[in-house]
């Protein structure tokens, strides 16, 4: 069977919920490994809620349909403040990065409260504002950054990620609107361990399955270095479902 947009693959997925230091709940969804152990965790940070950016834009919800099974990984994903899915509204309000803070160290509490092994940061867009603004923590291996725009982000955070020693890896699209490969490697020189990665023909919100698995192929390639960097497999043989939306599945 080809793995498409809508293929689910098997998981166990339970609903989350967060709590932040400054006293609100954010709602989420936890994906694990059907029936082993995961080998690494992804803590994901979705894109800018005030254009759409929620826990089920779209490289995120693929990522948990199919990581779990292709990479024995356990994947993340939450509503940051304010935002709705059909998951949920959490509370609060969009602070410009400011306030997000305690939703960035909320989700790595959850995830050093479930003992997930090997906690990876990965944003994309605004998430990965927050990554390198508030998840250089000491419980968290290393960040992938999907579409970096640097636009909250100083040169003190990249600072901090410097010291910090901790790997960084910016997936920066060809044509994307917003911060370009040669753009980026200017300005991720001030982490001096970081790479960057451009990705030919696509665009900053990696529209089409073209986009998402070299995203994909390059998260796991980082997170889970021990694959040997071989691309995911797209097709698979057992049970999954069909997404009939962002919530319902259908067998197949």
């Amino acid at each position: 069977m080809q793995i498409r947009a809508s293929t689910v693959l098997p998981a166990r997925r339970e609903d989350v919920e967060l709590h932040t230091a400054d006293g609100l709940t954010l709602v989420g969804e936890l994906a694990l490994p059907a029936e082993r152990d995961p080998v690494a965790t992804l803590i994901t940070l979705h894109p800018l809620p005030t254009h759409g950016g929620f826990m089920d834009s779209h490289v995120y919800r693929k990522a948990a349909w199919r990581l779990p099974a292709l990479a024995d990984l356990a994947v993340l994903r939450f509503n940051l403040r304010g935002v709705s899915s059909p998951r949920g509204t959490s509370e609060g309000t969009f602070d410009n990065a400011e306030g997000e803070r305690f939703d960035v160290a909320a989700a790595i509490e959850l995830a050093e409260f479930r003992d997930l092994p090997r906690r990876w940061l990965v944003g994309w867009s605004f998430g990965t504002d927050l990554v390198l603004m508030h998840g250089c923590d000491p419980s968290v291996e290393g960040a992938v950054l999907l579409s970096p725009p640097l636009r909250f982000s100083t040169a003190e955070h990249l600072a901090t990620w410097d010291a910090s020693g901790k790997p960084v890896v910016a997936l920066v699209p060809e044509l994307d609107d917003y911060l370009r490969p040669a753009e980026a490697k200017e300005r991720f020189a001030a982490i001096s361990q970081a790479e960057v990665i451009g990705a030919d023909g696509v665009k900053h919100l990696w529209v089409g399955e073209a986009a998402v698995r070299r995203a994909l192929d390059e998260i796991v390639r980082v997170v889970v270095p021990e694959r040997g960097g071989e691309p995911l497999p797209t097709t698979w043989d057992g049970p999954y479902e069909v997404a009939d939306d962002l919530r319902g599945h259908r067998a197949g």
